[in-house]
């Protein structure tokens, strides 16, 4: 039996990323999964990007789950409340797993330029899209996870501390759902329902691999450009951890914590799709980052 069958799952921001390999990583382990997003088929969204919420519900079916496209705007509450009506409704109440993987901030985040002198519309954006949706989305979804008196709630980042990541608005984002993890698991806990915060490495996502110039058949070549590239990994290193970790039997005694992707693979023998283990954590620390 696989881990995760029967289970009932939400990945917000499932078009591409770490939220697409999410989404088909616990769809390999069995469970159903309603893959959110704004670009759908013939519809992109205002990253351009070609990938679909279609495209990732046919690779999650593909994986031997069921996925489920469904077209969300996570800053609109009224979509995020119908997502988890629908929900409710098809799976009979049930719903086992939430991961907020929503970003939005690929063209908003300007690098090398001071807060006070970039664009304050731009930096609250980010805020809007990359924190308060994932606040918007909790709010519907915990009350399912509450009702059964179980379940996890998964926010997706990048960094698994505090500490400055570059840029002021960017830093403010991915800092704010790690407190969110903590500050959920701290509400949820008596309920039942764990909550945790997951992060990757130097992710080698598509649209990296884009920015890079390369596929993932050359990607090493990329190391001409940045070395640090030679230790990144491809999205599904970090969905593979996150589906072990959503399988453990003492999610409660995990929750409120910050999880790596490299952390992941330590813990439940990760491997990713290329057959590497890649430690960003080891590295950095080498590199004196």
């Amino acid at each position: 039996m696989k881990p995760l069958e029967g289970k009932v799952a939400v990945v917000a921001g499932a078009t591409r990323g770490a939220g697409r390999a999410i989404a088909m990583m616990l769809g390999a382990a069995g469970a159903t999964v309603y893959g959110t997003g704004r670009s759908v088929r013939g519809n992109p969204s205002d990253i351009g990007r070609n990938e679909t919420i279609e495209e990732t519900a046919e690779l999650v079916s593909q994986q031997g789950g069921k996925g489920i496209p469904v077209q969300v705007d996570h800053t609109v509450e009224e979509q995020v409340k119908a997502l988890f009506e629908r929900v409710k409704v098809e799976q009979d109440g049930k719903l086992d797993i939430l991961v907020n993987d929503v970003w939005g901030g690929e063209t908003l985040t300007e690098w090398g330029t001071p807060f006070w002198e970039g664009s304050l519309s731009n930096a609250l954006l980010m805020q809007r899209r990359a924190v308060h949706s994932h606040m918007i989305t909790s709010y519907y979804g915990a009350p399912l996870l509450v009702k059964r008196g179980e379940g996890l709630i998964v926010e997706i980042t990048d960094g698994y501390d505090y500490r400055y990541r570059g840029n002021l608005p960017y830093s403010l984002a991915k800092i704010s759902v790690i407190h969110l993890a903590e500050a959920l698991a701290a509400e949820l806990r008596p309920h039942g329902v764990a909550a945790v915060a997951v992060t990757p490495g130097f992710l080698r996502s598509e649209q990296m691999l884009d920015h890079f110039g390369v596929t993932e058949d050359n990607w090493r070549d990329a190391a001409d450009k940045d070395p640090h590239f030679l230790e990144s990994e491809t999205p599904f290193f970090v969905a593979r951890g996150l589906a072990a970790l959503a399988a453990d039997p003492d999610l409660l005694g995990k929750s409120g914590k910050t999880f790596t992707s490299w952390g992941l693979s330590d813990d439940y023998g990760i491997v990713d799709v290329d057959g590497r283990r890649p430690h960003w954590g080891r590295y950095a620390e080498k590199q004196g980052f």
